[in-house]
């Protein structure tokens, strides 16, 4: 049989080059196999017949069997359409087109018996199905027809007519071109009967033209499994193989600048948390392989404390420590933080971005080829090829999921021997996701808060009650403390209804005319946004207005109250970053969630879920379960691609976690991939990652 991924699509019956080039440009659809991969996103039962006497308006899809009484030409113009009226003997409906007239009067017959399907709807009192399918009676066998599939179109598509149902009669083409021939297997014969699979061929045919829901949800299965086994044994695989290529530093001695620090610097007490991240990487450093690990904790958990206390481990036997932040604002915090922390300790600290140059540049590159330099902390300046060590042991990155692959692998060729690896990020990854996002890092949590910090407040405010808000706020204020004002946008947009920025900022000047107000954009020059943003710090200004700008990197303990306005444009993620900023002094602390009165239903599940819990992990739960992996926060501006043609990361959590114990197991049987039962297995993996599959491997 002929290699379907060679087999251009073009050569497929009813493609030819024209529908070729639009089925690439469009879905990516270039051989045989890309179209026989791109499976449905929904099924509509075809088995059954109605009557038209049983149908109404409110129905999703019927189907009908019955004649044309007659076909008419109603309105001018644009308005043109074409009626023809059908029957059933129970009663009458319209089938109504508004393109192709010509087309549908050269084809269809009146009083020839014909099966009507799709979606009716009631207009001017009359049932009506507009555009529907249509197929002789004598050419379909009904219970041969099963379950329909339905493919998602573009509207170029839809223009040059490759629609689903044009989508469906290509796949018919494809399968009658196989001739029913067994595909090569991708699974070994002993994966398929110990977890009682379907076969690969019948999955297939299945999934595109199930004869009934029983043998989709067993194709569904088997397509699934196949999907996050070979992920999780290309990550398990992977990290074995880098484990093994890669000794790592040892960090043998905490010594004397640690312990320095602990006993005399610690602003205070670790919590039980911080202490057990610490003696994780302690172990990791200390193990002769390379540490790889990702902590996770929710704002204000004390995760910066933690990376610096790693840093002092690595400048006691002997390295430098690097740190590397997404913004100047973020990197400049850190800077200011860990200089505070280490106050009258002898270590250097300096800090690298893109507007440190001239003679202050030459020092600090300087410096860190010396090896005077300890800790340097800085943007993507640091990843630059000018800037070398002398010692690099142990790399920070900072809100991970802005950096991409290729540039946290840059700071890897800073040292002979790889440094250590520390990624660190405040939005919660639920363990799913960072099963299949960060699946070759070692998982470390900080899941509790530092002593003496309150749980946020967050209430749900409509924007009609904005007296009432307002006079909340200007008490906080009188008492001393300062306010965020989040808006979605900086100048007005057309299409939305958005309280904008720049409106905002005036109007809160107006109602407080006794307190000063920053204002704060992503437009704004960085010295601009620096400026109010230490003028804020410093309580020069009572009010922030901002965008989303402040989301990452900006730590003012006085603040206590984040009004956040139009609340539904916000993801969950991005809400609860958003609270994040305030919270962090003593303090009781609020967050108001401001939206008008009409509300979706997902929107009103995600202001419940702010609401009511202050759980990162929670809330990344649900927001994976709303949005799904391709939209969390970060995933998409770092260009994480999930290629999942079927599976679905939210949906399929306990499969996922089942298919990977499977991998695990594998890997333990035949960690040299010899033996003959799996080979399949290992020319499966072989191949797929002959194609770069996206797997988002970190580093």
């Amino acid at each position: 049989m002929f290699d379907l991924s060679t087999r251009d699509i073009k050569y497929l019956q009813g493609v030819g080059p024209q529908r070729a080039d639009i089925l690439s440009k469009e879905l990516n659809i270039r051989s045989f196999k890309d179209l026989l991969y791109y499976f449905p996103y929904k099924y509509v039962d075809r088995s059954r017949l109605y009557y038209i006497h049983e149908i109404d308006g409110n129905m999703p899809y019927i189907q009908l069997r019955g004649k044309v009484l007659s076909f008419e030409t109603v309105g001018e113009g644009r308005q043109r359409r074409l009626v023809g009226h059908f029957s059933d003997g129970t009663g009458v409906v319209d089938l109504v087109w508004f393109q192709g007239l010509k087309f549908v009067m050269g084809k269809y017959k009146a009083n020839e018996e014909y099966i009507v399907f799709g979606k009716p709807t009631v207009f001017n009192g009359r049932i009506n199905i507009a555009h529907p399918d249509i197929d002789p009676a004598a050419e379909l066998t009904l219970s041969a027809m099963g379950l329909q599939p339905y493919y998602n179109t573009t509207e170029r598509m839809k223009r040059t007519n490759l629609t689903s149902h044009a989508l469906e009669k290509l796949m018919k083409n494809l399968f009658t071109a196989l001739q029913h021939e067994c595909l090569d297997e991708t699974l070994s014969p002993s994966l398929i009967e110990a977890h009682h699979l379907m076969s690969l061929t019948d999955a297939l045919y299945n999934i595109h033209f199930p004869r009934n829901p029983d043998l989709l949800r067993k194709a569904q299965y088997r397509l699934k499994f196949e999907e996050l086994f070979y992920i999780q044994l290309n990550i398990l695989r992977y990290t074995k193989e880098r484990r093994n290529k890669f000794r790592g530093l040892v960090f043998g001695r905490v010594g004397e600048i640690f312990n320095t620090f602990y006993a005399q610097n610690l602003p205070f007490q670790l919590t039980g948390a911080q202490k057990r991240v610490i003696r994780e990487m302690r172990r990791d450093m200390g193990s002769g392989r390379q540490m790889n690990r990702l902590l996770q904790g929710d704002v204000g958990s004390g995760k910066t404390l933690v990376a610096l206390m790693t840093m002092l481990i690595a400048l006691d036997n002997g390295f430098q420590a690097c740190m590397m932040a997404p913004t100047e604002i973020l990197a400049v915090q850190h800077y200011e933080t860990i200089n505070r922390f280490l106050e009258g300790m002898n270590v250097r600290v300096e800090l690298l971005t893109g507007t440190v140059k001239g003679k202050k540049r030459e020092a600090i590159l300087s410096g860190l080829l010396t090896g005077d330099v300890q800790i340097l902390i800085g943007t993507h300046a640091v990843i630059e090829d000018t800037v070398n060590f002398s010692s690099l042991g142990l790399v920070v990155i900072d809100e991970q999921h802005r950096f991409g692959v290729a540039q946290r692998a840059k700071l890897w060729a800073k040292n002979t021997c790889p440094p250590h690896v520390l990624v660190m990020t405040a939005t919660p990854i639920p363990r799913t996701l960072a099963m299949t996002l960060y699946g070759d890092l070692d998982v470390s949590v900080i899941d509790e808060l530092p002593p003496g910090r309150k749980p946020i407040q967050t209430v749900h405010q409509f924007d009609n009650r904005r007296p009432s808000m307002y006079a909340f706020l200007r008490k906080q204020i009188q008492e001393g403390r300062q306010v965020y004002i989040v808006y979605p946008l900086i100048q007005e947009s057309e299409k939305m209804d958005i309280k904008n920025l720049e409106d905002g900022y005036l109007h809160i000047c107006e109602e407080f005319p006794e307190y000063k107000v920053s204002k704060v954009h992503g437009k704004m020059k960085p010295a601009e946004k620096e400026e109010e943003m230490q003028r804020f710090l410093r309580n020069e200004t009572q009010i922030m207005v901002a965008t989303t700008v402040i989301e990452v990197g900006v730590n003012v303990p006085n603040a206590s109250v984040m009004v956040i306005e139009n609340a539904e444009r916000f993801g969950l993620s991005q809400l609860h970053q958003l609270r994040g900023r305030v919270g962090r002094g003593a303090d009781q602390s609020y967050c108001v969630l401001v939206t008008g009165y009409k509300l979706t239903e997902e929107t009103r599940k995600r202001i419940e879920i702010m609401v009511q819990t202050n759980d990162g992990f929670e809330i990344a739960e649900a927001d994976l379960k709303l949005r799904g992996p391709g939209d969390l926060e970060g995933t998409q501006q770092s260009g994480v691609a999930f290629d999942l043609k079927i599976a679905d990361i939210a949906r399929d959590g306990q499969l996922l976690q089942y298919v990977r114990e499977i991998a695990e197991r594998l890997l333990e049987e035949d960690p040299e991939g010899v033996r003959p039962e799996n080979a399949i297995v290992w020319q499966q993996l072989k191949e797929l990652r002959k194609k770069n599959v996206n797997w988002s491997v970190i580093s």
